[in-house]
């Protein structure tokens, strides 16, 4: 009997890092969700603008459309992965429990949702740094309003 308490107290420690991956999957959502809001907004004023411009103005504005339409994508992407890396984090804890109170070993199993989870984080991870470099891009100061010429 008091062999079973122990068990359980061994089984909670050994999940606590894939929990704490778990906290970290979720503030990676939190922020892509964020920026995905964001991006949404700034596409609904450039979809509007669209209709309103013309000439220089009317290219600039679909450039950024397409530069929006991309980090949607990504960020869409990554989210995905990211929730599939959750669920196999939720798995492998999961299956941590059963095999301690079914009996079944199940360790080659449970290695292998925790490495296709990590595989599925660094893939979201990918792909959310792409979004970034593309907003970054996208936000970028025209030379000649740094004007570089002058000394200040």
């Amino acid at each position: 009997m008091n062999q079973v308490p122990g068990m359980i107290a061994q089984t909670i420690q050994l999940a606590l890092a894939p929990v704490f991956v778990l906290v970290a999957i979720g503030n990676i959502i939190n922020t892509l969700s964020s920026r995905l809001g964001r991006v949404v907004d700034r596409s609904r004023t450039l979809q509007k603008l669209h209709g309103e411009t013309q000439g220089p103005e009317h290219d600039a504005v679909v450039r950024e459309i397409r530069i929006i339409d991309k980090r949607i994508h990504l960020i869409s992407r990554s989210l995905l992965l990211l929730v599939l890396a959750g669920l196999c984090i939720g798995s492998t804890v999961v299956l941590l429990f059963v095999e301690e109170f079914v009996g079944v070993n199940v360790q080659a199993v449970a290695a292998g949702t925790f490495i296709l989870a990590i595989g599925f984080l660094m893939n979201a991870l990918v792909l959310f740094l792409r979004e970034t470099r593309h907003a970054t891009d996208a936000l970028r100061i025209p030379s000649e309003l740094l004007e570089l010429d002058r000394k200040l």
